[in-house]
């Protein structure tokens, strides 16, 4: 069932079906969290890197992940909403770093206030919430 859901986004973003894409899709699915490039690595075992990086890239593009800058230069990838597309490819939802498992979190929930200034064209807006997380308070 997980990999006919698998295979179901990649037909649907107009990308070739393959067993590593399909390994780098199944780390997604296993997190409730956004994932960093070193844990997606470790799932993985044996793999050739530039085709992990090549991967991660097009699926950026394609919209299937999107990536979360962290202060530090820390970059995670999280599942895009079933409506990101190529040409509508937006995440502005609130990410919320725990200050104490230090997972980040992606709040669909919550909508983006709208951001305007007279002086500047604002595109995209990205905003990292930190606290502690449900699991870590109890």
């Amino acid at each position: 069932m997980l990999r006919l859901y698998m295979e179901n986004l990649l037909k649907a973003k107009k990308l070739r079906i393959t067993p590593f894409r399909i390994a780098v899709l199944k780390v997604f699915q296993n997190n409730e969290t956004a994932v960093d490039l070193a844990t997606i690595e470790s799932s993985l075992g044996g793999f050739d890197r530039i085709t992990l990086y090549r991967t991660i890239k097009v699926f950026i593009e394609s919209g299937v992940l999107h990536e979360i800058l962290i202060s530090g230069d820390v970059k995670k990838y999280a599942l895009c909403a079933d409506s990101c597309r190529t040409e509508a490819h937006k995440h502005e939802h609130i990410h919320f770093l725990c200050a104490v498992c230090n997972e980040t979190f992606c709040l669909d929930l919550i909508k983006m206030p709208v951001i305007s200034h007279k002086s500047f064209q604002i595109s995209s807006v990205e905003v990292i919430a930190k606290g502690i997380c449900e699991s870590c308070i109890s």
